[in-house]
């Protein structure tokens, strides 16, 4: 697979040849979408919940007398209907984690970047440094590569001076090989990577 070289200016300034191992793939919607909805799912923590009457810390005596009040008959303050009452259909703890094999995972990881790289959405540079932790040399920088959208990069080695220019712009993530996951893979427009960045995503999803 040719994916476009980028140098400082952001221009096209020859090919370079990837691994058809993993931006060569086959389109598999099917596979995208499973590993997708698992990092989803087990994104979740599954803590939120509701109490019904008798988790509620409600005292189980009668509020008032049955008779006499002209207020309608009462039994406990627990109940649904008065207020700080236990829910009648509480929404309950859950496990939503979803296990997906390893080899589906490395598979599905591959034909994302082969589509995006077929749809002219993956780019890769020399390396990407910045001299100070300066969020607008960051900026100025993918300016003049034409990349001001929003633009996912992937690195080799992320030192403090990037992660600090680019931990304040708002449309751009910078990540090791190792933490590139579907879901922003398939969110950003642009996927910027590194030549040593390209060597790791083979030996991990190749």
């Amino acid at each position: 697979m040719q994916l476009e070289l980028l140098n400082e200016q952001g221009q096209a300034a020859s090919t370079f040849d990837a691994p058809e191992t993993v931006f060569g793939r086959a389109y598999n919607e099917d596979l995208i979408h499973q590993i997708v909805t698992a990092y989803r799912a087990n994104g979740r923590q599954g803590t939120r919940a509701q109490k019904d009457r008798e988790q509620v810390r409600h005292s189980t005596a009668k509020p008032f007398k049955q008779k006499g009040t002209g207020r309608a008959r009462a039994g406990m303050t627990s109940s649904p209907l008065w207020r700080g009452g236990g829910r009648t259909f509480p929404i309950c703890l859950k496990k939503t984690s979803r296990r997906r094999s390893k080899k589906m995972y490395r598979a599905g990881m591959a034909s994302i970047l082969s589509q995006l790289a077929r749809e002219g959405r993956v780019a890769v540079v020399d390396s990407l440094t910045v001299d100070t932790p300066k969020t607008k040399v960051l900026a100025d920088k993918f300016k003049s590569m034409n990349l001001q959208s929003s633009v996912m990069v992937i690195a080799e080695e992320i030192d403090e001076n990037l992660y600090l220019a680019s931990r304040n712009l708002k449309n751009v993530f910078v990540v090791e090989p190792r933490y590139a996951d579907p879901v922003s893979l398939v969110h950003y427009k642009k996927v910027l990577i590194t030549k040593g960045a390209i060597d790791k995503l083979k030996e991990m999803f190749a």
